[in-house]
C-alpha cells in the first residue's frame, strides 16, 4: 500500500512540474482558439420616399400672381362711406402691384391644373413655373370660393399629370408628404401623417372636409400636393392653424376626391352646381334638446327658411326638426349641407321630419345654390 501511494504522489508531482513548464513558456497550448469574429451585419435600410417624390414632384409648380391695387397717400377716415369716397378722388392714391406666391398641381397632361382660388383672387395676371425650369402664363378657367378650389390652364408639351389616389381610403396615421413652394425658396417636400379626417368647422370654407396633416406646410404651399408613400395625389394643401404664421403642425387638404369631382365641374361648365333647399340648419344642443322634448341629439333643427325657395315650397317651417334625407341619418348641420351639395337640382327627395311631436315626410325638389361670390 505505502509503495502504491509513493507512485501517485510521484506521477501527480511530474504532472504538476509538466503543467508549470508549459504554463511559463506556452501559456497559449493551455487556451482554445478564440471564436472567430462575427459577420458583419448590413445597418438596417432607412425608409426613403425618393421614388415617390421623383413620380409626384414633376406635375407640381409654382404659381406666381400680381394684380394692381390702389395705395391711399394719405391716412383715409374710419368711417366706409367716408373712405370710399375719398379712395375715388383722384390723386388721393397711387396705383401699385402686389404679387402672391403658391403653388399648384397638374391634374391633366393638357394643361389643366388645380390650385386654391384665394392664391390667383382677383389677379391681373398668372404666371406658373416648372419644376423643368419652363414658365408660362396660365389661364383661369373657372373657381369654387366656396371650396377654395381653381382650375387653370397652361399651353406646354410635354406635361406629366399627377395620378388620383382613387382606389384606397386615407386613413388616420398614414404616412404623407406635402410638395410646394413655402415662402418661394422653391420646391420643397416636407413628410409627415394623416393626423385626422373630416375636419370641419374652422371657418375656412363654406363647405370643409378637410385631411388634417401634420406635414410642414407653410405660406407659398397653398395649393400644393399632399400625397402618399406612391407618389398619388391625396389632397390639396390648403390652410394651417398658426398663431405666428408658420407651421406648427396641423395642416389642412381638400381631400383629392373631392377636389376632382369639383374640377371636373368646373372644366365642362367653368362653374360648380351644388343642390340647395333655401334652408339654416341648426345643431341640436342639450338646451334645444329639453326645449323640444328629444331624446336624441342627432338631427338638425330648421333655424330659418327662405320664403319661395324649395324647402318653402315643400312645407318645411322654421321649428321643423330634419331626421333623415332619403333614408340617410342627419347627424349636424354641417353634415346636412354636405349632404345636400352633391344633390343635382330638379331633383325630388324625401326629408324625414318632426313637427309637434309628431313624425312625418316631405318631398322637396332640389334647387341650384346661388353663387355668393364671383371668382
Amino acid at each position: 500500500m505505502r509503495r502504491l501511494w509513493l507512485l501517485f504522489a510521484q506521477t501527480v508531482t511530474v504532472c504538476l512540474g509538466i503543467l508549470f513548464i508549459v504554463a511559463t513558456l506556452r501559456p497559449d497550448w493551455l487556451h482554445s482558439s478564440p471564436p472567430a469574429p462575427p459577420a458583419a451585419v448590413a445597418p438596417p435600410l432607412q425608409a426613403s420616399f425618393a421614388a415617390a417624390v421623383a413620380q409626384a414632384t414633376p406635375s407640381v409648380v409654382n404659381v406666381y400672381t400680381s394684380k394692381h391695387i390702389n395705395v391711399p397717400l394719405v391716412p383715409l377716415p374710419s368711417d366706409p362711406e367716408l373712405e370710399r369716397l375719398f379712395r375715388d378722388i383722384p390723386g388721393f392714391s397711387r396705383r401699385k402691384e402686389s404679387t402672391n406666391l403658391g403653388s399648384g398641381v397638374i391634374v391633366r397632361a393638357d394643361g389643366y391644373i388645380l390650385t386654391n382660388y384665394h392664391v390667383i383672387e382677383a389677379a391681373d395676371a398668372i404666371e406658373v413655373a416648372l419644376s423643368d425650369g419652363r414658365q408660362t402664363r396660365a389661364e383661369l378657367v373657372g373657381a369654387d370660393p366656396e371650396s377654395d378650389l381653381a382650375v387653370l390652364k397652361i399651353d406646354l408639351p410635354d406635361l406629366r399629370a399627377i395620378g388620383f389616389n382613387g382606389e384606397h381610403q386615407v386613413r388616420t396615421g398614414d404616412v404623407v408628404l406635402a410638395i410646394g413652394n413655402p415662402f418661394g425658396v422653391g420646391q420643397t417636400t416636407t413628410m409627415g401623417i394623416v393626423s385626422a379626417l373630416g375636419r370641419n368647422r374652422l371657418g375656412i370654407n363654406i363647405y370643409e372636409n378637410f385631411i388634417q396633416t401634420d406635414a410642414a406646410i407653410n405660406p407659398g404651399n397653398s395649393g400644393g400636393a399632399l400625397i402618399d408613400t406612391t407618389g398619388r395625389l391625396v389632397g390639396i394643401n390648403t390652410a394651417i392653424y398658426s398663431e405666428t404664421g408658420g407651421s406648427l403642425g396641423i395642416g389642412f387638404a381638400i381631400p383629392a376626391r373631392a377636389a376632382h369631382n369639383i374640377m371636373d365641374q368646373i372644366i365642362k361648365t367653368g362653374t360648380v352646381t351644388r343642390g340647395w333647399l333655401g334652408i339654416e340648419p341648426q345643431d341640436i344642443t342639450p338646451d334645444l334638446a329639453r326645449a323640444f322634448n328629444l331624446k336624441q341629439s342627432d338631427g338638425v333643427i330648421i333655424a330659418s327658411v327662405l320664403r319661395n325657395g324649395p324647402a318653402w315650397r315643400a312645407g318645411i317651417r322654421v321649428g321643423d326638426i330634419v331626421l333623415k334625407l332619403n333614408d340617410q341619418t342627419v347627424y349636424d348641420s354641417i353634415g346636412f349641407l354636405n349632404q345636400i351639395a352633391p344633390l343635382p337640382p330638379r331633383q325630388t327627395i324625401t326629408l324625414t321630419i318632426v313637427r309637434e311631436g309628431k313624425k312625418r315626410d316631405l318631398d322637396v325638389q332640389v334647387g341650384m345654390r346661388p353663387r355668393i361670390r364671383k371668382p
